[in-house]
Parts: C-alpha cells; sequence; structure tokens
C-alpha cells in the first residue's frame, strides 16, 4: 500500500494549505506583483524537489484557499496547519516529517531570495514559520 492513501483527504489538504501558506506569508511580507510572480516561481521549484509521500501531496489535488483580507488572517490558518501538518506525519508517516519541514523552509527561504534579497521582515516571518513546524511536545 502506497503510504499517501493513509492519509484523508483533510490531512492532505493540511499538509497543503501550511506548505503553499507559508510561501504566501513570505511573499506577503514585501508586496508588489514582480515580486510575487517571481518568489512563487521559486518556491514551486523547492516544492516540486521534494520526494516521496511530502512530494505526492504537494504537488496532486486542488489547491488549497487561503484567506485573502489580511496578513493577520492568512497567519491565523498557516501557521496552525503547519503545526497540525507536523502531527499528522508523525502519527501516519514519521519518516516524512523531516522532509516535509525542509522543504516547507526551502521554499519560504527561496520565496524570500528571489526579489531582492531577504528582507529583515521575511527573515522573521520565516522565524515564525520555522516555529510552527515544530509540533509541541
Amino acid at each position: 500500500m502506497i503510504m499517501e492513501q493513509r492519509l484523508t483527504a483533510e490531512e492532505r489538504l493540511t499538509l497543503k494549505t501550511g506548505a503553499f501558506g507559508a510561501v504566501v506569508l513570505v511573499s506577503n511580507v514585501e508586496p508588489g506583483v514582480l515580486a510575487l510572480v517571481r518568489e512563487s516561481f521559486a518556491a514551486s521549484a523547492a516544492l516540486a524537489d521534494s520526494s516521496g509521500m511530502v512530494k505526492a501531496v504537494l504537488t496532486s489535488g486542488p489547491l488549497p484557499r487561503l484567506p485573502r483580507d489580511s496578513e493577520l488572517e492568512i497567519e491565523s490558518v498557516v501557521l496552525p496547519a503547519l503545526t497540525r501538518a507536523v502531527a499528522i506525519l508523525r502519527e501516519k508517516s514519521p519518516q516524512d516529517v523531516r522532509t516535509y519541514q525542509e522543504v516547507v523552509l526551502a521554499a519560504a527561504d527561496q520565496a524570500a531570495g528571489a526579489h531582492r534579497g531577504v528582507t529583515p521582515r521575511e527573515t522573521a516571518m520565516i522565524e515564525r514559520i520555522r516555529g510552527a513546524l515544530v509540533e509541541p511536545a
């Protein structure tokens, strides 16, 4: 049996919401359409370079629907999704926890660095994402 089949549709969506949402959070720190396009392309490469179940989840099915009203609203959805995604993987596919964490952080880093280098605000957001990826003991 393939490992990702053990995840429910809701669990798969949680993993995607966290990963894609992390990129949105970093991209929203520095406004501008050109920046957003460059950041999205950079981040999508990191997501596509993932492997195993993480790649299967992140590269298939529908994209998550994220709030659009405010950065705070997006953050209130994405950061808990990241924490929940790690918990889901610890329970159902522990060997993929590290891959997920690394892929999300790589995508966030690439999004931040894709347009005029990484700003202090982007670094701060990446640290918040990093914190959310650590499941409380």
